[in-house]
């Protein structure tokens, strides 16, 4: 039988409730939904990185890329993508900021992915990712 692992990188916060910001079992990592907090700073509560949604989705993309780095996966690993925005009105420039992203990343094949509008994160933040992958 293959352990459960849970996954916290350096750069981000323990979690605030009984979850991981990714598990991996086996050749399986989910990536838990993630936001644009900048990297943990001890003793301090999370930043966002800024008030743009071309702020927040890099800096969201970074932290799922953290933990797919965490858990031994890289982008090239996922299958699946998950973005959440609180503005149907972002569609669009969240889609041209992804596409310029992955284009630099120089992902191989990209990933299955949905995109909705989501209401219920907190205050000032416009976007949450997150990702399924399986390594090879």
């Amino acid at each position: 039988m293959t352990d459960k692992i849970a996954l916290t990188p350096t750069t981000h916060t323990t979690p605030p409730a009984k979850f991981s910001h990714g598990v991996r079992k086996g050749n399986v990592l989910q990536v838990a939904g993630q936001v644009c907090f900048l990297p943990a700073v001890e003793g301090q509560a999370p930043t966002p990185a800024g008030p743009t949604l071309r702020e927040q989705t890099l800096q969201t993309l970074a932290n799922v890329q953290a933990i797919l780095e965490e858990g031994g996966a890289t982008w090239d690993d996922a299958m699946m993508i998950r973005v959440y925005l609180t503005d149907v009105d972002h569609f669009a420039e969240m889609n041209e900021i992804y596409n310029a992203y992955f284009e630099e990343q120089g992902l191989k094949e990209a990933p299955a992915a949905r995109t909705t509008v989501y209401v219920g994160l907190p205050k000032g933040l416009l976007i949450e990712i997150d990702a399924l992958a399986v390594l090879s």
